[in-house]
């Protein structure tokens, strides 16, 4: 992010003394100050501590290009995540992250979470086109079963934004759920997968990995085994 650049100067810090601060190294420093670098969601809730800012100005600022906040009209909070309107009807959402730390921890506070007793305790940010009704949820993914190098690839420890849908959808004779990515929440974890299909006498989905290792096979997982299903709509390598 360019805006960290411009935070370290400004406060007249190298980016050694910044590193170790954080506690990273100075070469990580020069990684992170890239424009589209990947930072880490704990090393990045570090810096903006540092710089006694939180993520989301730190996003708004790396947005305007005078490293100044940017946003167009008032940010607003929906299903637990807040939005802050930008140009050209885009908004930036910071919504909750499920790091792969919480995956067990997430699934066994469900009932908690959507009573609104517990949160998620960290938040990510995606710059999105338009505000859909239902909830965002970022998670962390684990594994290299969908990477496979394409463009369509994601890889292990990617932040993928998911938007809720009911399980229940995938039910129905709906062509155009299938052949996309999806995170999956089940009983006994949180998966990534492609789905391409659902068979009703079995009431199985059949998830596809895209990566063809032998190590990684195609599998197919019983509805009722999933507590719920996030369709894959932006994510950060």
């Amino acid at each position: 992010m360019v805006i960290i650049k411009q935070l370290r100067r400004k406060k007249k810090i190298s980016q050694t003394q910044l590193g170790d601060e954080i506690g990273v190294s100075l070469r990580t420093i020069q990684l992170y100050e890239r424009k589209d670098a990947n930072i880490p969601i704990k090393n990045l809730t570090k810096i903006a501590q540092y710089f006694e800012m939180t993520i989301a100005e730190l996003h708004l600022r790396e947005i305007n290009d005078l490293g100044e906040p940017y946003v167009k009209d008032k940010p607003f909070t929906k299903h637990g995540s807040v939005f802050y309107p930008l140009e050209h009807g885009k908004y930036l959402v910071m919504a909750p992250l499920v790091l792969l730390e919480w995956h067990k921890k997430y699934i066994e506070s469900l009932d908690m979470l959507n009573k609104g007793e517990e949160k998620v305790p960290f938040q990510s940010a995606f710059i999105i086109d338009s505000v859909a009704k239902e909830p965002y949820y970022i998670f962390e993914v684990s594994g290299n079963s969908m990477n496979d190098s394409s463009i369509q690839a994601i890889p292990n420890k990617s932040f993928v934004l998911g938007l809720a849908l009911k399980k229940e959808d995938l039910a129905k004779k709906d062509e155009s759920l299938w052949n996309k990515s999806y995170i999956l929440v089940c009983k006994d974890r949180i998966i990534c997968k492609q789905l391409t299909g659902y068979n009703p006498k079995k009431g199985t989905v059949q998830c596809h990995n895209l990566n063809t290792s032998p190590e990684y096979q195609d599998f197919e997982l019983r509805l009722d085994d999933v507590l719920q299903v996030f369709k894959i709509v932006k994510k950060q390598l």
